[in-house]
């Protein structure tokens, strides 16, 4: 986060970005594109937004058991929690490879081609993700591509080029906390990336998860009740653990108020914050992304109630 000019209390973890690393085989990437393009997955799973022309979403439980297995193995999660600098565990079912697929652009006499800012080539605009860390796998053969890269808009408002891993290669972002940009890519056919979120494993770290850019393009029964399942178990842990504290303050012949106090006031921001993103469905504008995003990055995020 210093070498963006972020503060590191702006996140979970000291590591904004990291380098390209390899994640999967081209075999396993294989499997796992011919569990996506299926008619059954892409005819029941495809979506769009304003801000994403095309993704795939919430197939995995019932259609991809091998890419849920890749993404839940031990070794897979150990490997990405040492790279993020946090242990990490997957943020809900739901949020396992997300599908974000790109057709090739066509410059047209230089314009909109390799050299353009990266404010007016994105195939995703600015925004900040939903979940603390997000894991981008790319699952298209790059031989030939130009461009790709990640745009990170630093503390001082500059913009820092990453670049695109390879197929079944990966980065690491903490995209909660840092604003951020798929750049288009040219040369090549497709740019297709699978993304896992993830959130902090321990109940006693903060979770800033919100559902601004999922919830137009989600299951709201399915996210719902995931976020507050998991949500809900964590503040179980945290009044666990205060538990044990009280009683072990009772037995001291002690008491700690301002343990209890700050205690408190986590579970009723938790609550509350829970409370906000579980908008109405009646109130949720399919598709509809690009306003909330603009409202968050503008400092018009608070509740989302009534805007999507």
């Amino acid at each position: 986060m210093d070498d963006i000019g972020l503060p590191i209390t702006n996140g979970i973890s000291p590591v904004a970005v990291s380098e390209p690393f390899p994640l999967f085989t081209a075999e396993a990437i294989d499997i796992m594109r011919a569990e996506v393009f299926t008619d059954e997955v892409m005819n029941n799973y495809s979506r769009s937004s304003d801000l994403i022309p095309l993704l795939v979403r919430g197939y995995v439980s019932e259609h991809a058991k091998f890419t849920e297995a890749a993404w839940k193995h031990p070794r897979t999660l150990d490997l990405l929690s040492r790279i993020a600098g946090i242990d990490l565990a997957i943020a809900i079912d739901y949020e396992i490879a997300n599908i974000n697929i790109s057709l090739p652009a066509r410059p047209k006499d230089g314009s909109n081609g390799p050299g353009t800012s990266p404010e007016e080539v994105p195939v995703a605009g600015w925004h900040k993700d939903s979940y603390p860390f997000v894991c981008v796998l790319m699952m298209s053969d790059v031989t030939g591509m130009i461009g790709g890269e990640t745009a990170l808009r630093t503390g001082s408002g500059e913009i820092k080029l990453v670049r695109g891993p390879c197929k079944g290669s990966a980065v690491m972002l903490q995209g909660r906390y840092i604003e951020h940009q798929a750049l288009r890519a040219y040369g090549s056919q497709e740019r297709i990336t699978s993304i896992t979120s993830f959130r902090p494993r321990d109940p006693l770290v903060r979770d800033d998860t919100r559902l601004t850019t999922i919830r137009p393009i989600s299951n709201l029964v399915d996210i719902y009740t995931q976020v507050e399942d998991y949500q809900l178990e964590n503040l179980k842990a945290r009044i666990d653990a205060e538990l044990a504290n009280m009683r072990q303050d009772r037995g001291s012949g002690k008491y700690n108020s301002v343990r209890f106090k700050a205690f408190a006031r986590e579970a009723v921001r938790v609550l509350q914050h829970l409370d906000n993103e579980i908008v109405d469905e009646a109130l949720v504008k399919k598709g509809s992304v690009v306003d909330v995003i603009q409202a968050e990055l503008t400092g018009g995020g608070g509740s989302d109630e009534g805007k999507v």
